[in-house]
């Protein structure tokens, strides 16, 4: 997702920016874009993504060592009276006198020496077949770490989009509601009136008073909805929590799929490559403990210099050659490993599986939701139109007289509830849209 890998100078510039309001706990105007964008910079869950990767990443740097040779220098002093030690860094050094070091006396009781050793040690690996697949592991790990990346940013993204929109539906209903009041509250007002006149009854007056409770007792859930939504972007984007915010964006939909069209299967899923990855890394890791049982090959360079004086740069030697190693019995330890890296390449291999079965259910579900929801909207369209028209000529009839206050509070309520069932249809299309495409990845 380019979104979630590359974010442009006008994003940071709105970075910037967006910091300082919300430190200072004003209203922050955004739009959908803009939320993504600034998730995908400021969102715990991609930095724990990424600073994953960096570790799959540092762990297949590694594996380089089954290529590569390993360098060491050592610096050691020793001082002792042993006779064959004594005699031994005598050699090293090139201080063996013929005429006073081979005696009996010299030989059984010397005196005393000091050695300075600086010593160069190079290993080199020929064949390590186990560290080879070792590479190949790490690299296949590293590979489902970038697509988990990829994924958890898409997931960012959903859940900022449910939240940002949740955000748009609760305050839409909150128009409709507040809307509502108003015609209620002049409604009320015309009732007491009517009742004072002695034009209709005291349970008619009291109705109005009770649909105004309810339109109250319904703006609070609302109100609490859109601080709930608010609150939800302000986790997902790391906002102090004394910022407002405003969307700018509406229900607007992207059309990412036709509704008469067959859903797509979910084969480019970051997560079920992830888990394609995954697998192949236990299949590598499988065939790593099987090679651990063959021999390994390793070639050495020693190089070492003898002196009495530090640093011990006088006198030296050097030694070359090759070594094979080979374990032919372990008590069961390499023959156990072998057979749990095979089971959890079988386990990973049955994830990955049930994992695309599962994205095909989600898909197909998602895009149920989304053919639903525009069948739901022509209905809650016209089932607007029809309530607006009814409340409207309700409405003239009350006024003059001819329509009970019964009739009104019906009519009123068929309308409030057809425009929050309008919004509400809107937002499960545009949500329904974003996880189809969720679902099918990219």
């Amino acid at each position: 997702m380019k979104r979630f890998t590359c974010v442009t100078g006008i994003v940071f510039a709105v970075m910037l920016f967006l910091p300082l309001a919300a430190q200072a706990g004003g209203t922050m105007k955004i739009s959908l874009e803009e939320a993504l964008d600034i998730a995908a910079m400021n969102n715990s869950s991609l930095k724990v993504a990424r600073a994953r990767v960096d570790q799959a990443e540092a762990k297949r740097v590694q594996t380089r060592k089954a290529f590569l040779p390993k360098v060491t220098l050592s610096e050691s002093f020793t001082a002792t009276n042993d006779p064959a030690s004594v005699f031994t860094y005598k050699l090293r050094q090139g201080i063996i006198n013929p005429a006073t070091d081979f005696s009996a006396d010299a030989l059984n009781d010397p005196d005393d020496i000091s050695n300075f050793q600086f010593g160069l040690e190079v290993q080199q690996p020929i064949f390590n077949l186990d560290a080879i697949k070792g590479r190949k592991a790490a690299a296949a790990a590293r590979t489902a770490r970038e697509h988990m990346l990829t994924r958890t940013g898409e997931t960012i993204a959903l859940e900022v989009k449910k939240a940002y929109y949740g955000l748009v539906l609760a305050r839409k209903n909150k128009e409709a509601i507040n809307s509502s009041i108003r015609t209620m509250r002049s409604h009320d007002r015309n009732a007491r009136e009517a009742f004072r006149k002695g034009l209709i009854t005291e349970s008619d007056k009291l109705s109005t008073a009770v649909r105004l409770a309810e339109l109250s007792e319904q703006k609070m859930m609302i109100e609490d909805a859109i601080l709930s939504a608010k609150d939800a972007l302000r986790f997902f984007l790391r906002l102090d929590p004394d910022t407002d915010i405003e969307p700018v964006d509406g229900f607007k939909s992207r059309a990412v799929a036709p509704v008469d069209a067959e859903p797509l299967p979910p084969g480019g899923r970051a997560d079920l490559k992830a888990l394609e990855a995954s697998a192949a890394a236990a299949g590598y890791s499988y065939e790593m403990t099987r090679a651990e049982r063959l021999p390994r090959v390793n070639a050495f360079f020693q190089q070492n210099w003898n002196d009495s004086d530090f640093p011990g740069l006088g006198e030296n030697n050097w030694m070359l050659g090759v070594a094979m190693e080979w374990t032919l019995f372990d008590g069961y330890s390499a023959i156990g490993k072998t057979e749990e890296a095979r089971a959890v390449e079988r386990e990973a291999r049955y994830k990955y599986e049930e994992a695309k079965d599962k994205g095909m259910y989600e898909v197909r579900n998602a895009f149920r939701r989304l053919r639903t929801a525009e069948s739901r909207i022509r209905v809650a369209e016209q089932a607007l139109k029809e309530a607006r028209s009814s409340l409207d000529f309700i409405g003239s009839r009350y006024r003059s007289g001819q329509a009970m206050t019964f009739e009104l509070l019906g009519r009123e309520t068929a309308y409030t509830y057809a425009r929050m069932r309008l919004n509400k249809a809107r937002y499960d299309r545009i949500i329904a849209e974003s996880e189809l495409e969720y679902f099918v990845g990219s």
